[in-house]
């Protein structure tokens, strides 16, 4: 946790030290993605298909065209647990809750295309806690647990509005070690990266 915030806060004195004559702006959004898990059989024996919503919100620090972003977001989905065997998925009926919390930084630059057509690119890296759990589980049995992953992702922002922008990217996280246990189904599917690609939509509340 403490190496964590370690690139957290690195990221966020980085970015507007990048443009010291530039002004500083601050603004908020809210964020809505779909995530395909690289976690394919994992998530396809628990849960019945291997993509999931995730909601939240955040804020970008300007400085010029170079910004920073911190963004928190959430996936909560009720599945079975199953396991593997022989490459056949059976699920058992027994109800499970996972739960992914992202904490993510990322740095990046926009490209001015027009006043309204923002082009943009970022990377970095976040903080991923994820449980399960169920309420016939035995001393054990749940899962809680965190890791450090990596980001990078591309997209346009257009300007709607003066206060008001639109976003959308694509978005590649890599979060290698936090699955694969022993006697979980990610251990038997051989998985062990809970990252995947997302498609993300953005809205913007600032100039």
């Amino acid at each position: 946790m403490k190496t964590t915030l370690c690139l957290l806060v690195g990221l966020a004195l980085a970015a507007p030290a990048a443009a010291q004559d530039e002004p500083l702006t601050i603004r908020a959004f809210v964020l809505g993605s779909v995530e395909q898990f690289a976690a394919v059989d994992s998530f396809d024996a628990v849960f019945g298909r291997t993509y999931e919503p995730f909601f939240g919100g955040g804020v970008q620090i300007l400085e010029g065209d170079s910004f920073l972003e911190l963004t928190a977001s959430r996936f909560k989905q009720t599945g079975q647990r199953a396991f593997i065997n022989a490459g056949q998925k059976f699920r058992l009926g027994i109800p499970l809750t996972a739960t992914l919390t992202p904490l993510e930084a990322t740095a990046g630059y926009r490209h001015r295309v027009s006043p309204k057509l923002l082009p943009y690119g970022s990377a970095g890296v976040g903080y991923y806690h994820y449980t399960e759990a169920s309420d016939n589980d035995q001393p054990g049995e749940g899962v809680d647990t965190h890791h450090i992953g990596f980001i990078v992702n591309g997209g346009v922002e257009y300007r709607v509005h003066r206060w008001v922008g639109v976003a959308g990217d694509v978005q590649y996280t890599h979060v290698p070690g936090i699955l694969g246990g022993s006697g979980t189904v990610s251990g038997q599917a051989n998985e062990n990266d809970l990252g995947g690609l997302a498609v993300r939509l953005k809205v913007i509340v600032g100039k």
